[in-house]
């Protein structure tokens, strides 16, 4: 069985190495090989860790193995905003409430700082310990993270691979920088704008642009009317969904007449929400799609 499984991620190893090999990320074609004939920790010696945020699934999923996850998020299948949805899919889905993790009896309980404070602090006053993960606002927080949840499941070699990925692609992403430092403002559900101290805003500022909620003075994230953001006039917007038809009243104003006279898709900038919602190794692919569209709508 032991052998089985060896054999298993070595597979998964090599298959990794190709993905890599694609995006031209040799370094990590190495550290993935190397990962998948390293003998693993003995499962006995590893933390069993439960998840109750959607951002911490992530990275849990990423870099533990699989029978260390006693339990995610309720979000964790949540197509339109987990990465790894499918894979959140093999595990339990918890309530986010304190009393399904007390009885799985975890070894870790990793939440953010956003998690339900009531929870956290039930799960600790109960003897279970909680580790916090803080909103990331740059790629050196992302980075961090990766790091600080690999050395939690005691795999730091395969957060190295993550970050090495992640390196690689902001490299790509300087390489491919915009011509023009295009103003961008990234819209959501209802006119909710991204803030000039967000994730989204170093996504922007690694291509070489630059955030218009600043002129808004929205810094971390707040709602805009539409009238805001016609007279705010960026040169792009950036929304998750390029759909020409709105599912319901949140996604229905950036069809707006106004929004779609203005910004067309060739003003328009689409990544998956679920690549930006968190800070992970997502974010590799994030770069990349934002790349692909800075050539597509002709920089």
């Amino acid at each position: 069985m032991l052998r089985r499984t060896r054999l298993h991620r070595f597979r998964k190893a090599i298959r990794a190495g190709f993905a890599a090999r694609r995006n031209g990320d040799l370094v990590a074609v190495a550290l993935a090989l190397t990962v998948g004939i390293v003998t693993p920790a003995h499962a006995a010696d590893l933390p069993r860790v439960a998840s109750i945020n959607l951002c911490t699934d992530q990275l849990l999923m990423t870099l533990a193995d699989p029978v260390q996850i006693v339990g995610l998020s309720p979000y964790s299948r949540d197509a339109a905003r987990s990465y790894a949805a499918d894979e959140a899919k093999k595990y339990r889905r918890l309530s986010g409430e304190a009393e399904d993790v007390l009885m799985l009896r975890p070894d870790v309980v990793v939440a953010t700082q956003y998690t339900k404070r009531a929870t956290r602090e039930l799960l600790k006053q109960q003897g279970m310990r909680v580790v916090e993960f803080d909103l990331a606002t740059s790629i050196d927080d992302v980075k961090e993270q990766i790091r600080r949840m690999g050395d939690l499941v005691r795999h730091p070699d395969r957060a190295q691979i993550q970050i090495t990925r992640l390196d690689a692609a902001v490299a790509r992403a300087k390489e491919a920088a915009a011509r023009r430092p295009y103003r961008v403002l990234a819209l959501s559900r209802r006119g909710w704008v991204s803030g000039d101290n967000s994730l989204t805003s170093a996504l922007l500022s690694v291509t070489g642009l630059s955030n218009a909620a600043s002129g808004l003075g929205i810094t971390h994230g707040g709602f805009a009317k539409l009238e805001t953001i016609v007279a705010a006039r960026p040169d792009l917007i950036l929304i998750s969904d390029g759909s020409d038809v709105a599912e319901d009243e949140g996604s229905a104003l950036l069809l707006h007449p106004a929004l779609e006279k203005m910004y067309p898709p060739s003003r328009r900038i689409v990544i998956p929400e679920d690549l930006t919602v968190c800070g992970g190794p997502m974010l590799a692919e994030a770069l990349d799609r934002l790349i692909a569209e800075l050539k597509r709508i002709g920089d």
